[in-house]
Order: structure tokens, then sequence, then C-alpha cells
């Protein structure tokens, strides 16, 4: 009986065991997916930021910076969207409309939303064409990418400029602290893409 046992055990060493290196494999894999995103955000303003919104993204991801600058892109492209759509709902509001300075601070802030959403999709457009690094259809094609970035980058910090002279209040509390948070994840993103584009360069 002992023996018997002892064969079983053996069979069951030895078919588990392929399996247990695979998973560790595996955990690897995503640890180092991971890591990869956490070293490629100490390039940007907001490293913090920039892990915690792409980190969820490494199995996507997968060490290519290329695919991270376009995952940036589109998380920015959706904050941005949310927030265009925000204001624009306020605008319509009669408390508001009443109100001249908050009326058009928020007319301006949609404007310029609406046209940052408009620079980052074509932003991701781009990267998203077939681009062979160090050619010059890539420094150009790149080239595009970090103008329209930086455009909405300034658009969307235009918004913010636009309350100013606005009365404090929840109102301006509530589409600021969007609009910053934009602003960081859209200057997250076009640091990534201008670390890709440097790389990629040469």
């Amino acid at each position: 009986m002992k023996p018997l046992l002892f064969f079983l055990f053996l069979l069951s060493f030895l078919f588990l065991r392929p399996i247990a290196t695979l998973s560790s494999s595996g955990g690897a894999t995503a640890a180092n997916d991971t890591e990869f995103i956490r070293a490629s955000c100490y390039v940007t303003l907001y490293p913090n930021l920039c892990y915690s919104s792409l980190s969820g993204y490494a199995d996507a991801v997968q060490q290519d910076p290329a695919r991270l600058a376009r995952i940036a892109i589109s998380v920015s492209l959706s904050k941005a969207r949310h927030i265009a759509s925000y204001v624009s709902n306020l605008t319509r509001e009669a408390e508001y409309r009443a109100d001249p300075r908050a009326s058009s601070a928020l007319r301006d802030c949609f404007l310029n939303m609406d046209d940052a959403v408009d620079e980052i999709c074509s932003s991701l457009k781009e990267m998203r064409r077939v681009m062979v690094p160090g050619s010059e259809s890539f420094r150009f094609q790149m080239g595009n990418v970090q103008t329209w970035m930086s455009a909405a980058l300034t658009d969307e910090e235009t918004c913010t400029d636009g309350f100013d002279d606005v009365a404090e209040g929840p109102m301006k509390t509530a589409v600021c602290k969007r609009a910053v948070k934009v602003k960081k994840l859209t200057s997250n993103a076009l640091a990534l893409v201008n670390s890709y584009a440097e790389k990629g360069a040469n």
C-alpha cells in the first residue's frame, strides 16, 4: 500500500510542477509589465497619477511604449469627453445662465474642452496608424501627435483660466477640479508621447 501511495504522490508532483512553474512565470510577466508602466511614468509631471490611471492596462501595454502612449491618450480623451458633457449640461441650468460671468466661463470652457476632445481624437487616430520608428514618416506623424496634444493641453488650461473672475462656489470648484484632473492626464500623455517620439526617432 505504501509503495502505491508514494507512486501516486510522485505522479501528482510531476504533473503539478509545470502548472506551478507556468503560473509563476505568468505572475512574473504581469509584474514586469506593471513595473514597466511605473518606470515609464517617471518622465511625467504627475507620476503617481500616471501610474494609477494606466497600471490597470498592463496586460494591453506589455512593455510597449507605443501602446502605453496610445492608452494614455485614450484615458485623457475619455476624461475630456466627460468634462465637456458635464460643462455642457451646466450651461443649460438657469442658475448659471443668470450670472453673466459664470455663463461666459462655462460657455468658453465647453468650447475649449470640445476643441481639446477633437485634438486628442486626432492624436489618437495618428498614433493608431502604422509607423516605422526611425523613418521620416514616423517623425512627421509623431510631430502631429505632439502638436495636437500640446494644443489640447492649452485649451484645457484656457478653460480653468476663464473661471478666475467667477465667484467661489460649488460649481466653480467642481468644474475646475475636473478640468485640472484632465490637464494632468493630458500632460502625462504628452510626456509619454514625447518619450516615445524621442526614442523612436533614433
